[in-house]
């Protein structure tokens, strides 16, 4: 028995150090390939022509409780030197089956540019359609902005807004609409406070 337990011992070592050496050598190519595809979303949100600066090297981490726990990545684009535009990575904490991360870019005049789905635990075929390859719904937002606190728009249809829902699912793009409009709001009041935060994103994210 001892010498069983001394082999099943030696195994479990080996299979940690098997396991912790994978993360080690896999880690590198996830970052980069992360990296790869949050720059594809930004460059879909935010065009070549409408700005003139490197958006993932023009990261910074701002604080926005109301959008995220912790600071939060924007990215932001310049034209000229000037501030065009700006994505942000918040979180809608209330999707039906958890967080959804969102990436939701502002025009500098306060219009939504657009907005994008990073990650969600969502129900296939109804809560997924918040996802642009499954649906246009998510481009919905696209040239609004909130008016004030009683812009009654920002809700979905059935809570008297213009957002459509899901068939068999309203809190998942209920959850969207909410944390869009948070982060319009919150862009709109701090956005010059966050375009003097210094570049130190350093590859976090929410």
């Amino acid at each position: 028995m001892q010498r069983n337990g001394l082999i099943l011992a030696a195994f479990a070592v080996v299979a940690t150090l098997l396991v912790m050496l994978t993360a080690r050598l896999t880690a590198e190519p996830i970052a980069r390939e992360q990296q790869r595809e949050l720059l594809q979303v930004l460059n879909q949100l935010i065009p070549a022509q409408a700005h003139d600066n490197d958006l993932y090297a023009s990261c910074r981490l701002i604080e926005a409780p109301e959008l995220t726990t912790g600071p939060t990545p924007m990215y932001l684009a310049t034209q000229d030197g000037q501030p065009a535009a700006a994505a942000i990575e918040v979180v809608a904490p209330n999707g039906y089956s958890g967080g959804i991360r969102l990436l939701v870019a502002m025009n500098w005049n306060n219009t939504v540019a657009g907005v994008r789905v990073l990650q969600h635990q969502e129900t296939p075929g109804l809560g997924d359609k918040i996802e642009r390859r499954k649906s246009d719904w998510i481009t919905s937002f696209e040239g609004m902005t909130v008016t004030g606190p009683d812009d009654q728009r920002w809700a979905v249809q059935r809570d008297g807004g213009v957002f459509d829902q899901f068939t068999g699912a309203t809190i998942t793009p209920r959850a969207v609409v909410q944390a869009v409009a948070r982060t319009v709001t919150a862009f709109k009041r701090n956005k010059d406070q966050w375009r003097q935060q210094t570049l130190e994103c350093g590859g976090q994210s929410s």
